[in-house]
């Protein structure tokens, strides 16, 4: 099974997130940002992606718009990883395609919830 790919500019953020889902049994691989990330995603089809929005240079809603361009990756599920709860940053990254959006600080069990309503785990 194919890993998931974690697209954080934040170190300890991402590796929180990594280890999180290690517990769930959702091994993943990390991207420090989206220019990585996009050299990634390059040659890599993760089966799922969690994306943080604010980012310098592209942020994730830019990355969000290219996953959904690319035929390769554009049934990837996302799953939007933000501290920004605004109504308006919700519509706009599910409209984008996100199955979930996730406000930090993120504990297991908020992201449990959202790869169930993502459909990544059952």
């Amino acid at each position: 099974m194919a890993d998931g790919l974690i697209i954080d500019d934040n170190r300890q953020t991402a590796d929180a997130l990594q280890q999180m889902l290690a517990l769930l049994d959702l091994p993943a691989k990390v991207a420090y940002g989206s220019s990585p990330a996009m050299s990634m995603l390059a040659s890599f089809v993760p089966r799922f992606i969690c994306l943080d929005i604010n980012m310098p240079g592209v942020d994730g809603t830019e990355v969000l718009a290219y996953i959904r361009r690319e035929p390769r990756l554009m049934k990837v599920p996302v799953v939007v990883i933000t501290s920004d709860d605004q109504p308006e940053t919700r519509q706009h990254v599910m409209r984008g395609g996100a199955q979930a959006m996730v406000v930090k600080p993120v504990t297991i069990d908020m992201l449990e919830g959202a790869f169930k309503k993502a459909g990544i785990i059952k």
